[in-house]
């Protein structure tokens, strides 16, 4: 479990280190704070996360710096959310030396968002995990278990370090 603080370390992982995880141990440590958090999650400021192979859950708070100018939370805050959820989940099945990256994503927004939302939670499991492709689905719900959004990805999976 990690609540993301300002006393966090931002930073990107030395491809070397990365290469050198299995990536179930690699998306843990992200969230443990015994790696430095990809800056992106500076925007979603997620708590409460879990790994496990093929599935995460991240909670985060919806607030009024997310907000477009149709006084919502922007969709990209969503987007973030469930790309980050199935990413991540995908990651966690990548064996060491191997890692991912997004080829596509689709978005269904459902019910909007605001600060007063609260806490949601963002789940994303993978469905497939190929030699060289892998899919996820993620949900984004709130505190009451309503559907806000959710998303479906296809991902390359693909060899980091060549020797």
């Amino acid at each position: 479990m990690s609540e993301i603080g300002q006393d966090e370390v931002f930073g990107v992982v030395p491809l070397e280190v990365l290469a050198s995880m299995p990536g179930l141990d690699f998306v843990r440590g992200v969230f443990a704070g015994t790696l430095p958090q990809p800056p992106i999650m500076q925007t979603i400021a997620p708590f409460d996360c879990t790994a496990e192979a093929g599935q995460v859950v991240m909670h985060s708070v919806p607030g009024l710096r997310h907000y477009n100018p149709i006084g919502s939370v922007h969709g990209g805050y969503a987007a973030t959310l469930l790309d980050s959820a199935m990413g991540l989940a995908v990651h966690s099945m990548c064996p060491r030396g191997s890692g991912y990256t997004t080829l596509e994503f689709k978005v269904s927004f459902i019910k909007a968002m605001t600060e007063g939302t609260g806490v949601v939670k963002t789940e994303g499991k993978t469905l497939s995990f190929g030699r060289r492709a892998a899919t996820a689905e993620a949900r984004i719900t709130d505190a009451q278990g309503r559907l806000l959004a959710h998303a479906t990805t296809t991902c390359l999976v693909f060899e980091l370090l060549k020797a």
